[in-house]
């Protein structure tokens, strides 16, 4: 293990040299696309400095407007223990970023008529007609005990797809539900998403269905759903419907593949990541399993910027891309964000995005109907509608995510030039 003063002379030379690459798109930055080229060039000391610093081993950056690239870097290294430098075809574990994917997945056969949001979820797994939601009260005696109460409604397809479905994660779950929760210890062995959504199925509920915004498994369900509906594994449906056809040649749940697995990207040392996607195992999680690279993810989520086509043909229809793209809660669905509100001011969430509902509330510049999400790990995009833009930020780093994402914003906004 290599300490990080021994490697910082390393990544500095690496992202100073042979590691920066850079598309020659300066003159269409500054003219056609309103982008200054040294705005542009803050975007590029930043992550510099960052490497130099020893803070994160590489990232790679991209950005695109109206279809275009306007900015593409990559920095430092993939993997401080192998030197290997970041390059455009690092593999990259996504976590939570795998929502979006999933979400577009589910979408292509609601427009076949084979799946509904407003569909009860037990429809498809019955052992959700059982469910029961944990409600705290206070006893006879004056403690608090958990009540299992019968849901005032089921948990619909919509539930899953904007996390209004009462199914958390156990690390985000409070009160003498989340000891409910530990003792479950569903992740444990080696699993498919079908003994995932019995585990989950067994579990109360920490919130009444389409009441409140709170963050879990609903996404790791809904990969159940997609799979009892079209027969096929979660995997064999999206490389059929999404990867196949959009070219989506690094995108998968796991890099068994000896030739592609020395370019996994990993953290640094200090800040370690514990899943490994090159072992295989039975799990496809729609939730937070899936791993891209950078060139894949800009053709998906530049789909969808072009409301569902690219290259002339069509995944979505605009409709549904506007549907999935706009909020989904608040007042007028009767959806409250929860006490630890991930979006954060300032948005709402939509199917699988969070989505900026207005240009003030949030400490970071953007346009309003902006939508976003991230993963664990560090890896981020935004699609600025308004802008015609998509920006992503590729990197594993999972303790320096928040601040680089907050920095990369106020960069990239403060290059328009008008």
């Amino acid at each position: 293990m290599m300490a990080r003063a021994g490697f910082r002379s390393v990544l500095g030379a690496c992202a100073a040299t042979a590691c920066l690459v850079a598309l020659s798109t300066a003159g269409l930055a500054a003219d056609a696309l309103r982008l200054s080229p040294a705005g542009l060039e803050r975007i590029s000391d930043f992550f510099t400095h960052e490497v130099v610093a020893g803070k994160i081993p590489g990232a790679i950056v991209s950005i695109q407007r109206h279809g275009r690239p306007v900015y593409f870097k990559t920095f430092g290294v993939r993997d401080v223990a192998t030197k290997a430098p970041m390059t455009p075809d690092t593999i990259f574990r996504l976590y939570s970023m795998s929502k979006p994917i999933t979400a577009v997945a589910a979408m292509t056969l609601i427009e076949e008529g084979k799946l509904s949001l407003a569909d009860p979820l037990s429809k498809y797994i019955p052992a959700f007609a059982d469910v029961k939601v944990g409600v705290e009260r206070v006893g006879e005696d004056g403690k608090p005990r958990l009540d299992l109460v019968a849901p005032d409604r089921p948990i619909l397809i919509q539930d899953l797809m904007r996390h209004s479905s009462g199914i958390v994660y156990d690390y985000v779950v409070f009160g003498l539900i989340k000891q409910e929760h530990i003792d479950a210890d569903i992740l444990a062995g080696d699993f498919d998403n079908a003994e995932l959504a019995q585990r989950i199925a067994r579990l109360p509920l920490a919130y009444q269905p389409g009441t409140t915004w709170a963050y879990g498994y609903s996404f790791d369900v809904l990969a159940r759903v997609i799979e009892v509906v079209s027969g096929q594994s979660l995997q064999e449906f999206e490389q059929q419907r999404l990867f196949g056809p959009l070219g989506m040649t690094g995108t998968g749940f796991y890099v068994t593949k000896p030739a592609q697995q020395g370019l996994v990207a990993e953290p640094l040392p200090s800040d370690p990541i514990h899943e490994n996607p090159r072992i295989r195992k039975r799990w496809e999680s729609g939730g937070s399993g899936m791993v891209s690279t950078t060139a894949d993810l800009a053709r998906f989520f530049q789909m969808l910027l072009n409301g569902g086509t690219l290259d002339g043909k069509q995944y979505l229809s605009r409709k549904t891309v506007d549907l999935m793209l706009a909020n989904s809660i608040g007042p007028a669905a009767g959806v409250q964000p929860w006490l630890y509100y991930y979006p954060g001011a300032g948005f709402g969430f939509g199917l699988g995005f969070a989505v900026r509902t207005e240009k003030g509330a949030s400490p970071w510049p953007g346009s309003a109907g902006q939508v976003d999400w991230g993963g664990a790990a560090g890896t981020y995009f935004w699609i600025d509608r308004q802008e015609n833009m998509l920006v992503l930020l590729m990197v594993q780093s999972p303790t320096e995510r928040g601040r680089i994402e907050a920095a990369l914003k106020n960069m990239v906004y403060g290059a328009f030039e008008k």
